[in-house]
């Protein structure tokens, strides 16, 4: 008979465990699909670096000349 009461404090001592670990992933999952829902997060910096890139593409495939390139670059510069 004192096996049966030893056996059961077990499984309840890992049960409040096993609990918090079910909560834990539950949030995990919420926070994930928040995060997919909401998009990308893009800031001034981003959208500068990426007009940037675009000039410089542009400059590089001969599409602009010099004076063109340095004057849309200072309009970007001063936009963000």
């Amino acid at each position: 008979m004192g096996m049966e009461g030893e056996g059961m404090g077990f499984g309840f001592s890992f049960g409040w465990l096993f609990m918090i670990g079910i909560w834990v992933l539950i949030g995990l999952v919420v926070m994930a699909m928040l995060r997919a829902f909401s998009g990308p997060q893009k800031g001034p910096v981003d959208e500068r670096r990426r007009a940037l890139d675009i000039l410089n593409e542009r400059y590089a495939r001969g599409e602009i000349d010099q004076q063109e390139y340095r004057r849309m670059k200072h309009e970007i510069n001063e936009r963000y």
